[in-house]
């Protein structure tokens, strides 16, 4: 086996990889946990009420 040969075969072994990570990503079983995490930026935490707020303010 020649150079040429086992950078052809390393090639196809990386695109077979690509490949197989894109149809997991675009999966239907995988949407419902890939929606849940693209809406946790948006989950609000515990707000503080607003005589907390300034009760901080006042120190």
């Amino acid at each position: 086996m020649d150079y040429g040969t086992f950078r052809g075969l390393y090639t196809l072994l990386l695109m077979i990889i690509m490949i197989a990570i894109i149809v997991w990503a675009y999966s239907k079983r995988r949407k419902a946990s890939f929606d849940e995490a693209a809406n946790l930026v948006f989950a609000d935490d515990e707000q503080p009420s607003a005589d907390n707020k300034n009760a901080g303010a006042k120190q």
